[in-house]
């Protein structure tokens, strides 16, 4: 279908031109004790990290899930998961956990251990990677996308993502604004105020803000030659395909809205590489999913949804 085209490549490149739904302007990824992420391109163009890797991982990660409904999204009924039962009614899953199958509510709970035995790890033995992909298509297909580290079993039980993005801008700009947060009550500024400090929320505190402009462009790498040396056949790799242009192109339609100063529309979407590859639309991927699913469930566990209960430790 969209996948013979796919067949002699290791890569699939695509990059996304974004605009900001309005105006010019635009708020980027802050760090910790560094702010914006700027940079020069080796010939001297002024750049921004607008996204990171990881921030992108996660985004792709959502459009799987349906939070008002708390489910699969229709398109990917079927594919499986681990969902833990926490003591006292609380739920969680794989598919929601920064660290999937790594979450220690799942890795901590009592039935972890027989999901542990199908990995494979022995530490007195050299590590079968075979056991830990047939695993995690049993369990947690995501995870053979969005990579895994299971450190809590042991360190070489991992995989790199399969999937990756980022979005960066070029010839970028400083657009530096700032505001005040009013207090009606007691308006005085300063460290103190009669009623109390203002790191305690009182009297009017100014701030001051950074936003940016530039030409935004969203990056995306799929790597099909990892995807194929998971040696999960035919159905296997053409799910993983499918379900990673799927995320991407949910992303580029629903997902774009990344901060609240920070909204973009798609502009213009190109695939790098390979040369000529036509990336199917959001609509097609949707219609090709459920068959997809249904052609891959024999590496599924038979109830695709594997349920574990996590009682935390007392104190």
């Amino acid at each position: 279908m969209y996948f013979d085209a796919l067949a002699n490549d290791p890569r699939l490149l695509i990059e996304a031109d974004l605009k900001p739904i309005q105006g010019h302007r635009f708020q980027p990824t802050g760090f910790p004790d560094l702010g914006a992420a700027t940079y020069q391109a080796p010939d001297g163009t002024q750049m921004l990290l607008v996204e990171s890797a990881q921030s992108m991982a996660n985004r792709l990660e959502s459009t799987a899930w349906d939070e008002g409904a708390q489910a699969l999204v229709e398109p990917l009924k079927g594919l499986p998961y681990v969902k833990s039962i926490i003591e006292g009614g609380k739920e969680t899953n794989s598919l929601l956990e920064a660290h999937r199958l790594n979450s220690p509510y799942i890795v901590k709970s009592d039935e972890f251990d027989g999901i542990k035995e199908e990995i494979g790890f022995d530490k007195n033995s050299p590590f079968d990677r075979r056991k830990l992909v047939h695993a995690l298509a049993k369990y947690d297909v995501n995870s053979l996308l969005h990579g895994i580290f299971l450190e809590k079993v042991g360190g070489t039980v991992r995989l790199p993502r399969a999937v990756s993005g980022f979005i960066e801008a070029r010839n970028v700009g400083v657009a530096a604004y700032g505001g005040v947060k009013v207090d009606r009550v007691q308006p005085a500024t300063g460290e103190n105020t009669p009623y109390g400090r203002a790191n305690e929320g009182y009297g009017n505190v100014p701030y001051h803000r950074e936003d940016y402009t530039g030409e935004v462009t969203a990056y995306f790498n799929l790597d099909l030659a990892q995807i194929r040396g998971y040696g999960l056949g035919q159905a296997g790799e053409e799910l993983l395909i499918g379900l990673a242009l799927y995320k991407i192109r949910r992303f580029l339609r629903e997902g774009l809205r990344l901060r609240t100063a920070c909204d973009f529309d798609l502009k213009e979407l190109r695939v790098t590489r390979p040369t000529g590859y036509s990336l199917p639309e959001l609509s097609q991927l949707e219609e090709a999913m459920p068959t997809l699913i249904e052609a891959a469930s024999g590496l599924f566990a038979d109830e695709p949804i594997t349920v574990v209960h996590f009682k935390p430790k007392k104190k």
